[in-house]
């Protein structure tokens, strides 16, 4: 049997009547840039997920670069972030010229840590990119407490965690800005690149809308040095439309990530951990082996697609060399990259491939 790692033409097979009308009404309407598309995809993703507004943006990492800008972070200023994530994460802060500091990762979650956060605070810091890693929220009040004890602004990286929960509230909507990927491999995937910002303050949210469109408030006039972050019609058509879908998937998504956690039963594996205070998305279902290369090799032969996501974390990577991190310097990040290996988990594999997974899985 085989179980590619993701295939998003069943998705969008299942889609493509109701998504190519949508696109044709757009095109003849000639709503290609903004437009009410994308406004009315900005209503419904407040109104689905819990937030007060949206802007619909042009990538996912757009919002990060914005939310560095509205974070009022600038050259001197360190911002913590964690190494175990996507480059994105990392380009706001670097973008507008302040210098990301790296700290280690939960062994449990992933997620960026409050330990070490907290030792790693300076009169140099300015805020906090917390990454809600896999769909798995971070430890919120922990590190809203820090961010509260030493006024820092907090960027909540939402890219692979829309539709997740810490404590009730949607992620995205507990510290100052919360971003969002639309990349199509994303629980919420565009037929191309999109993004989002939201933020619980209306001045924040002010802001970024007038960032997104060249700093203009009205046509011909620039209050701001702007830039063009604007999500095109075609996107918030398709996104409209995958939206209605996204609590059925990841319901699915959940039943995969329950059956892959009562049935792999190997004492060498390290599954992953969801805490009570939240509920995974799972964007990725990933495990940790030691033997992992060796792992790949063999669900390969047994027809099962895997990634490793991230072989290779931030803090090593040959554009942040300047920053002087050596290996071993960020211990649980750098252990948890050399072990980790993702299975396949999207909403339409089969009870069958999902089993045909985990035993595989045993079998090694």
């Amino acid at each position: 049997m085989k179980v590619p790692f993701l295939d998003l033409k069943l998705q969008h097979q299942a889609l493509r009547t109701e998504v190519l009308a949508a696109l044709a009404e757009t095109y003849d309407a000639t709503r290609f840039c903004l437009g009410k598309d994308v406004e009315d995809f900005e209503k419904a993703f407040s109104a689905t997920l819990g937030y007060p507004r949206t802007l619909g943006m042009n990538s996912g990492t757009s919002p990060l670069h914005i939310a560095s800008l509205c974070g009022g972070f600038g050259p001197g200023d360190e911002i913590i972030t964690t190494p175990f994530t996507f480059a994105s994460s990392c380009w706001g802060i670097s973008y507008v010229g302040a210098t990301p500091v790296f700290v280690d990762i939960d062994a449990d979650t992933w997620c960026i840590s409050s330990a070490a956060i907290a030792k790693a605070i300076t009169p140099k810091t300015k805020g906090i990119v917390v990454v809600h890693i896999f769909g798995q929220p971070a430890r919120m009040d922990e590190i809203m407490a820090l961010a509260r004890q030493h006024k820092l602004f907090i960027v909540e990286d939402c890219a692979q965690s829309v539709g997740a929960q810490y404590k009730g509230q949607p992620v995205g909507g507990i510290g100052d800005c919360g971003t969002f990927s639309f990349y199509p491999t994303k629980n919420l995937g565009g037929c191309g690149e999109g993004g989002a910002f939201v933020s619980k303050h209306p001045a924040v949210m002010d802001q970024a809308q007038l960032l997104r469109v060249h700093g203009s408030p009205k046509r011909y006039l620039h209050t701001e040095v702007g830039f063009n972050f604007r999500m095109d019609g075609f996107q918030g058509a398709v996104l409209n439309i995958k939206l209605k879908q996204l609590a059925k998937w990841t319901a699915r998504r959940r039943a995969i990530a329950a059956k892959y956690l009562a049935g792999i039963k190997r004492s060498d594996v390290q599954l992953p951990v969801v805490p009570a205070y939240g509920e995974s998305v799972w964007h990725q279902f990933t495990l940790l082996h030691p033997q992992r290369d060796a792992l790949r090799v063999h669900l390969e032969k047994s027809g099962v697609g895997t990634e490793i996501i991230y072989p290779g974390p931030m803090h090593l990577q040959p554009c942040y060399a300047s920053l002087g991190y050596q290996p071993g310097s960020i211990s649980v990040a750098e252990s948890t990259s050399a072990r980790c290996v993702s299975l396949p988990i999207f909403p339409e594999l089969t009870d069958e491939q999902v089993e045909h997974v985990i035993q595989s899985v045993n079998r090694f």
